[in-house]
């Protein structure tokens, strides 16, 4: 049985989300450009649409992003078992590194080398969602009313501070009635 395991999915998925969860810093956002690199090219466990419709699921459900989009991902490909191995990979080098920092924080919290290098690495994770950001665009921005959505979600959210689930409970009524006037539109044209 555990060798049956050990050359499974299970293992696969476990160690794709570990990667994922171990080599990105910065939150959900800044896992978006690994978690395509796995999900979609490495795998092929989705295509660019499903994964951005799971990131936005992981959005609106309570819980972290990430792993939300881990176990999505997770029991699409296995069920239940896909999905406890998936978000296990996801969430175990955050325990890791968690209980790593917390032994050693007291006594390089304030060094200056320390400082600089979570400086560096904030940098990093702005430069890594703006990737996730164009790429995810590229597929999703198909025509001018999706253009206006985008610029308005984007304008509402990052000047106006309005919380992003209004944000995208609104996108998705507009998104349904823009879809349902075009197909009205094609039944009577």
């Amino acid at each position: 049985m555990i060798k049956k395991i050990k050359e499974s999915i299970y293992v696969e998925l476990f160690v794709a989300f570990f990667k994922v969860g171990f080599f990105t810093i910065g939150g959900g956002y800044a896992m978006l450009p690994m978690l395509r690199k796995e999900v979609v090219e490495k795998y092929n466990w989705a295509s660019d649409e499903e994964m951005m419709d799971y990131f936005a699921i992981g959005q609106s459900t309570p819980g972290i992003i990430a792993i939300n989009t881990a176990t999505f991902i997770g029991f699409k490909k296995k069920g239940v078992l896909g999905a406890i191995f998936a978000t296990l990979g996801m969430v175990t080098p955050s325990w890791i590194i968690i209980i790593s920092i917390a032994a050693f924080y007291n006594e390089f919290s304030s060094n200056a080398y320390v400082e600089s290098a979570f400086t560096g690495i904030r940098i990093v994770v702005v430069a890594l969602i703006l990737n996730a950001v164009i790429k995810m665009g590229k597929s999703s921005i198909k025509n001018w009313y999706s253009l206006l959505i985008f610029l308005t979600a984007f304008a509402l959210v990052a000047f106006i501070n309005i919380s992003a689930i209004y944000i995208i409970l609104a996108a998705g009524i507009l998104g349904i009635i823009i879809n349902s006037l075009k197909e009205g539109a094609q039944v009577n044209g």
